[in-house]
């Protein structure tokens, strides 16, 4: 038994590993692309408009996959998505190489679009992952992982800078970005998904009769599984999350967008200062989800996204209406602070329930594909007008939404999680070792005989789907 929960423990170990190395694989590419975007604009003369609309094949490719791809997981397992998403990843990086060197718009749009599919069909399984490496580990560790994005992030804008430097053509450079991220994922594609979980059923006394003609012949599991990947989308709660999403995706992308530029432009600095700044907002954000998982655990799920929504929006006006630069700057670093932590906070609260995880993360993550489209346009129309530092105070209404809602975030009692259905124990381990509740923390339900504390590692409670 000692050593079945050692190699447990190391298999844990590994697949926090691996999970790592993808989320900041993800960041190197997306930033590394978006550091070559003048590149390619002045390739394809481009208009700032004509770019503008080309972007956005990425997010409306992310949003029309994000609505089927927790049904991939579901169906087919994290592997597989996983998998799906690496080859999608190559091409998509060796059409954006072509369009701009071919003189081809399309050829760069089609590129785009399907970066943001192979986005949003691994994206799925890497927060579901995460999720369970979090419920196994028993206590916080998925903002972590957003960490390692934003330092991936980093890494990335610094390649793209040197490509850029040294006149790297752009088609190389992307066809380096994709030989490297393929080899990345398929040899993470081993540890990065956890073996199957325990079997969870539907309870006997929730399914039909004996012998009746509805009765369904396939594994009960399987089939409630893959009806909510799609049923999640009547769920209030699970909206409810999509919306705090939402509002966080929309903070962090419109400074991703616009505050260098309203740097730039409202305080009349270099570009090279707009870049600092920004860089300081990336920066905070990293630091916090590096070091505030244990205000997590200390202080639970609801009021860490109250206050650091709160933080969010108190530096998000403070730079917008600051009268000097330096007020301004401790205004950015505020908001970087207070923005950290509500997209680990919003897919941790979607993954309670590790059966449902796949479709309900799949929804959240389709909101946060709803942002990224609606805020670059509205708040350029917005910037025309009003100049854009006052322009990105518009998205404080979100914030305050998000605050609003932060109670949604609140860890499910089992019973709420899967109404109906009962789990089973895992079968390597003793007939004494119950399944613990996922939530933990001082907002963790109160359920009778399961206190919010560590997991045994052997308790796998990841979704029942092939791996």
């Amino acid at each position: 038994m000692r050593n079945l929960r050692s190699q447990s423990t190391r298999s844990l170990g590994r697949t926090r590993l691996a999970l790592l190395g993808l989320f900041a694989l993800n960041g190197l590419m997306f930033s590394s692309w978006l550091a070559r975007i003048p590149a390619v604009r002045d390739a394809l003369e481009l208009s700032a408009s004509q770019l503008g609309v080309v972007l956005l094949a990425g997010s409306v490719g992310a949003l029309a996959t994000a609505t089927v791809s927790g049904v991939i997981v579901t169906r087919f397992g994290g592997r597989v998505s996983l998998l799906l998403s690496t080859v999608g990843f190559a091409a998509a990086y060796v059409l954006i190489g072509l369009g701009p060197t071919l003189g081809s718009v399309p050829l760069l749009a089609a590129g785009i679009f399907l970066n943001g599919v192979s986005f949003a069909v691994g994206n799925v399984p890497l927060n579901v992952e995460t999720a369970a490496v979090e419920r196994r580990m028993g206590r916080t560790v998925l903002p972590q992982f957003h960490a390692a994005f934003s330092v991936g992030a980093v890494l990335g804008s610094l390649i793209g800078a040197l490509a850029s430097s040294l006149a790297v053509p752009v088609l190389a450079h992307f066809l380096v970005t994709a030989a490297v991220g393929t080899a990345w994922r398929l040899a993470s594609l081993r540890d990065a998904v956890l073996e199957p979980a325990p079997v969870r059923v539907i309870a006997a006394e929730a399914l039909p009769a004996a012998g009746h003609a509805d009765q369904p012949s396939g594994p009960p599991a399987r089939r409630r599984a893959l009806g909510s990947a799609l049923d999640a989308w009547r769920e209030p709660r699970t909206l409810l999350i999509g919306v705090v999403i939402m509002a966080a995706a929309l903070s962090e992308g419109s400074a991703n967008d616009w505050l260098a530029l309203a740097v730039v432009d409202g305080f009349d600095r270099t570009e090279a200062v707009g870049a600092t700044v920004f860089g300081l907002f990336v920066g905070a954000m990293t630091a916090v989800r590096l070091l505030g998982t244990r205000l997590i655990d200390r202080v639970g799920r609801v009021r860490a996204l109250r206050v650091s929504g709160c933080v969010s929006l108190a530096g998000l006006l403070l730079f917008g209406f600051a009268p000097t630069f330096e007020i301004a700057v401790i205004g950015v670093a505020a908001w970087g602070f207070g923005a950290a932590l509500a997209v680990p906070l919003g897919i941790a609260a979607a993954s309670d329930d590790p059966m449902l995880a796949a479709g309900r993360v799949a929804v959240v993550s389709a909101f946060s594909s709803v942002a990224s489209i609606a805020a670059p346009p509205l708040l350029g129309l917005a910037a025309d007008s009003m100049g854009a530092r006052r322009a990105l105070t518009l998205i404080a209404v979100a914030m305050v939404v998000s605050v609003a809602l932060s109670r949604r975030v609140a860890p499910l009692a089992s019973s709420e999680a899967a109404p109906g259905v009962r789990e089973e124990a895992p079968t390597t381990g003793t007939p004494d070792q119950a399944p613990s509740t996922a939530a933990h923390g001082p907002d963790a339900p109160d359920v009778p005989g399961q206190p919010g504390q560590p997991q045994d590692p052997q308790a796998d409670l990841l979704p029942v789907t092939a791996r």
